[in-house]
């Protein structure tokens, strides 16, 4: 499995990439994992994993700048069910179509993996 990269965010809401030591963006970060990379987000104060937190912030921002915005009866429909969150209304609509999801992800997940492994050159020993 492929490991990890670690972006640290630091107290001033700065996004720092340890692989690459440079400062990045929350779009630059949602290329990264367009393009297939595994990261984590970690608080360098705390050192607590906030990757999730951090991919909902991505998540607002790119629906903020979107031309098209969501109606006001689906955020209220969304608000009104379960616990309140976004991720709590998926859950509980779309249970079936989200083990779909997940189960694509990881399978495509699982190909790339195999073809970057393929695609290593072989060391004669």
């Amino acid at each position: 499995m492929k490991e990890a990269k670690i972006i640290k965010r630091y107290q001033n809401r700065k996004l720092y990439d340890t692989h690459e030591s440079s400062y990045v963006t929350l779009d630059e970060i949602a290329k990264m994992i367009r393009n297939g990379e595994e990261i984590r987000v970690i608080d360098n104060k705390t050192k607590n994993d906030i990757t999730s937190a951090t991919l909902t912030q991505l998540l607002y921002e790119s629906e903020r700048k979107a031309k098209t915005q969501p109606s006001v009866s689906l955020l209220k429909a969304i608000i009104r069910s379960g616990d309140g969150s976004f991720s709590g209304f998926i859950q509980e609509r779309m249970k079936d179509q989200l083990s779909a999801i997940e189960a694509e992800a990881n399978a495509a997940t699982a190909n790339l993996n195999s073809a970057n492994v393929a695609s290593a050159p072989m060391i004669n020993q």
